[in-house]
């Protein structure tokens, strides 16, 4: 049973967002900038942001080379250079609105590796660099060409580098989002699993574990910011969970002889130094259909590749051993571009990411404030 000052004082409110990773708290705190008076409530089904948003690896990337050649199969140039656009500006408004040092933010670089297979797609390089030339003001590829210091396995022929990307501290952002989000006057309550919304009535149901029974809030207007987990209220969409495994390794004795933000494998696989330790996460394309997926169990086919790869790429000849390891759910569609739009001129969803959370869920977040109010 609710009290009367819980009825009075906690049901009611002029935004109610779904969702407390990134885009949701992001979406939070610009639409609650833009109307200062207005009430604004955030649900959070798991105690943590239950998607990616304190479970991705940290990079502040835009895209690879052989990424960014993938996505011109089934984009057109435009389209890739809007998205590659997205992502750099919303790298750079998070770093100029929480500063560098609170998201912990180092301009390290992004590095991918190219092995035999990948060396033709170095010829595209200058055509890649000439297509971000009007974005970047200069070439944002160019070859390692003394990649022995690196140490990795012969079976690594060229490395490219990149100096536009970088690296960041995932649970800092997310401290400077529930910071800023607090200081505003915004309310989170995780915990909150929504088990029905009625959008004719704007109301959302959650179920309270305390007194068993669905409590009930209403809203002028709802912001859907639940990337995969929205096709259980929404089914109709293209909306395909990507679950992705990320492992980091007890420190590495003698440390790591490389710093940056490294891709392999079209960007499925990525590895950072955190702290003299080894992160790598993904390897999904190994078992597209297995991964399709919002368990956040491991699939033991994608963790002994990723362990393979270590042993035999990344740190040959090296003693290592996992320290943990888990999965983050991420939400893809036919093609990268995120889903932002009004279900009616009060219901909103800023959804699929394409697994760059990161560098685009603020720019996102903004898109669907614009929408929600127009003024």
């Amino acid at each position: 049973m609710l009290s009367f000052w819980e009825r009075k004082h906690f049901l009611h409110y002029d935004l109610v967002v779904v969702g407390a990773g990134i885009v949701g708290l992001s979406t939070a705190i610009q639409y609650k900038r833009k109307r200062p008076e207005s009430s604004v409530l955030v649900l959070e089904r798991g105690i943590f942001p239950s998607g990616a948003s304190t479970k991705n690896a940290g990079f502040a990337c835009f895209g690879s080379l052989t990424e960014i050649l993938d996505d011109l199969n089934t984009m057109s140039e435009k389209e890739v250079l809007e998205l590659v656009s997205k992502r750099f500006q919303g790298l750079n408004a998070i770093r100029t609105e929480f500063g560098d040092m609170a998201l912990g933010y180092e301009a390290t670089g992004g590095f991918e590796l190219f092995t035999k297979n990948e060396l033709p797609h170095i010829g595209q390089m200058a055509r890649i660099n000439s297509l971000l030339l009007p974005l970047f003001g200069s070439e944002v590829f160019e070859e390692t060409f003394s990649i022995e210091g690196f140490q990795f396995g012969k079976k690594v022929e060229a490395v490219v580098r990149n100096s536009f990307e970088g690296e960041l501290d995932t649970g800092k952002f997310v401290t400077a989002l529930w910071e800023k989000s607090q200081a505003l006057g915004i309310r989170i309550v995780t915990g909150a699993k929504v088990t029905s919304v009625d959008i004719d009535r704007r109301m959302i149901s959650v179920f309270d574990a305390a007194s068993n029974l669905p409590i009930s809030f209403r809203a002028r207007q709802i912001a859907f910011c639940t990337n995969a987990f929205t096709r259980e209220f929404l089914p109709e969409l293209d909306i395909q969970p990507g679950r992705g495994l990320v492992m980091v390794t007890k420190p590495i004795t003698g440390g790591l002889p490389w710093k940056g933000s490294f891709h392999y494998d079209k960007g499925y696989v990525y590895f950072r130094q955190v702290d003299g330790r080894l992160l790598i996460g993904g390897g999904r394309n190994l078992d597209f259909r297995g991964e399709q997926t919002t368990e956040s169990n491991i699939n033991p086919k994608i963790r002994s590749y990723l362990i393979d790869l270590v042993n035999k790429v990344i740190l040959p000849g090296k003693s290592w051993e996992i320290d943990m390891e888990w999965t983050g759910v991420m939400a893809f569609g036919e093609n990268k571009k995120p889903i932002v739009k009004l279900l009616d001129p009060n219901i909103g969803i800023a959804v699929r990411l394409g697994g760059m959370g990161v560098a685009i869920g603020w720019h996102t977040a903004g898109e669907l404030v614009a929408l929600l109010d127009p003024s």
